[in-house]
């Protein structure tokens, strides 16, 4: 079907010259025993884009695609100019993304994959000259089993249009992000969202996943059963994997009943320890809120700067949670529950909904956080401003010191901030307003705090995922012996490592890479 760049033999054995002698038998592999990749040449790119022409396939290399596929407003990171793709494909069907990959695993071609290009820290970011291959067209809600509450979608379905799609049956997918989030990279970074606390990440709403492999092979993970011992977690070895394992191009994902009745209620708070002990007595009092966002004093002045609220807010660590039931009584029950919970701990101010145009009210001040933060920062700060966004997660127990810590260290650092948190997962935000020539000094106070959470028994990304940009604390994190796990689980999945090369750790041990 296409011409082969090499001999067969020379592919056929390829992979075993990844390794060098001594780890080919070890359980796990180390970065020093490995040999630098070997990708394509410019004239074989050419073959294999000819080829895939051939198939019928859209093949675009304008410099706006190009400008599109290798950067966002928000990822501090960007690829250099010897690193952005030459090619962006754009197939239609699980089909067509075998026949590809089978091309570009015979010339030996990287190829980074991308669905929205909304994530933070440099997943689409090709590190080698090759392809992205961008699977948003893949868009078709395939089907639902409304009584069996799944439904199986393309990689490019936008989460929020499933959950319109779905809403006249009154079912929903649980896990939100970012509006623009597509399926397989929500799938690929593990994603979670505002409402994780009640209905979980990705990880807890799939149940199969079909993804093509490195060199073109289609597998399915698991059948449609909510429960299976069938062999390995095939599915969990991919939520989270960044594009680093295959190709996702369909997903079985889990729906949730829509709460029959919903209400919004804002508490405000003198100090974060009181907010978070809030949360806690909470929990232990068997109380689960659908949503529980804190927001600090700080975000709050970028709130009432905004002028999104009709409402003036007290500048103080505020919570907004929701209170979903079976109806209005139980729910009003839950309202009065977390009233005594809240005036236990020194609530300032307890705003409750009285209907649904007040309860869209109250929650969109949490929705549009972050454009208040971008007026606020382009008005008061620069009008080039950058945002630098942090995504640490640690046990709730560490949640307030945590916080604390971080908010003495950023205003020591002489930058402004916000802190935006998810806060009964532990998850926060921490973002840095920063001048593009501060961008070092910046950084410096970011790893600061990314050391602080690991410090508290906390990770480095919880639900961003790592990308190119937190490989070493990845390492940190978990130690070098689960990093070569990992490695090992890559060369054996994609010896040739050219899906997503160099991201969540390295695969070259000549990697000279900043992050």
């Amino acid at each position: 079907m296409f011409r082969k760049s090499r001999p067969l033999l020379q592919s056929a054995i390829f992979p075993l010259k990844a390794f060098r002698s001594r780890s080919y038998a070890n359980s796990t592999t180390k970065l020093l025993d490995l040999n630098p990749p070997k990708y394509c040449s410019e004239e074989e790119m050419g073959l294999a884009i000819q080829e895939i022409r051939k198939l019928g396939v859209r093949v675009l290399n304008t410099a706006v695609e190009i400008e599109h596929h290798t950067k966002n407003e928000f990822t501090p990171h960007l690829p250099l100019a010897h690193e952005k793709p030459k090619y962006v494909i754009y197939p239609d069907s699980t089909e067509e993304v075998s026949q590809i990959m089978r091309i570009l695993h015979q010339f030996s071609v990287p190829v980074v994959p991308f669905s929205g290009g909304t994530s933070l820290e440099g997943h689409f970011y090709s590190t080698r000259q090759g392809v992205v291959l961008d699977t948003s067209k893949m868009n078709k809600i395939l089907e639902v089993n409304y009584d069996d509450l799944d439904a199986r979608v393309q990689a490019g379905v936008n989460w929020q249009d499933l959950n319109k799609y779905l809403e006249p049956a009154g079912v929903m997918l649980g896990t939100d992000c970012g509006p623009n989030g597509l399926i397989s990279g929500m799938i690929n970074t593990n994603a979670s969202g505002i409402n994780a606390s009640r209905y979980g990440a990705m990880i807890a709403n799939v149940i199969s996943i079909t993804v093509v492999l490195a060199d073109g092979t289609i597998i399915k993970t698991k059948q449609r059963p909510r429960k299976s011992s069938a062999g390995y977690n095939l599915t969990g070895l991919f939520v989270g994997s960044e594009g680093t394992l295959g190709i996702v191009t369909e997903a079985t994902v889990k729906l949730h009943v829509s709460p029959k009745y919903e209400t919004v209620v804002v508490a405000q708070f003198p100090t974060i320890q009181s907010s978070t002990d809030t949360v806690a007595q909470l929990f232990r009092a068997g109380l689960q809120p659908n949503a529980i966002e804190l927001m600090d004093k700080d975000m709050m002045k970028c709130l009432n700067y905004s002028g999104y609220c009709t409402r003036e807010w007290l500048e103080c660590p505020t919570i907004f949670f929701k209170i979903g039931g079976l109806n209005k009584i139980v729910v009003e029950e839950y309202v009065k529950q977390l009233r005594l919970v809240t005036d236990a701990n020194e609530c300032q101010a307890f705003i409750f909904a009285e209907n649904e145009e007040e309860q869209k009210e109250l929650f969109d001040a949490r929705k549009n956080a972050f454009y208040a933060m971008i007026q606020y920062g382009r008005n008061e700060i620069d009008e080039d401003v950058r945002i630098w966004v942090t995504d640490i997660a640690v046990p709730l127990s560490r949640l307030s010191p945590v916080l604390t810590e971080i908010h003495d260290l950023i205003k020591g650092s002489g930058f402004e901030s916000i802190i935006l948190a998810h806060a009964a997962d532990g998850n926060f935000h921490a973002d840095l307003f920063y001048k593009i020539e501060d961008k070092l000094k910046a950084e410096a106070v970011i790893n600061k705090m990314v050391k602080l959470g690991l410090d508290n028994e906390g990770t480095c990304t919880g639900e961003h995922g790592v990308g190119n940009a937190k490989r070493n604390f990845l390492q940190l994190e978990l130690g070098e012996d689960a990093i070569d796990l990992m490695r090992k689980l890559k060369l054996a999945l994609d010896p040739k490592r050219i899906l997503n090369p160099d991201k969540i750790f390295k695969i070259d041990p000549n990697d000279k890479g900043q992050y």
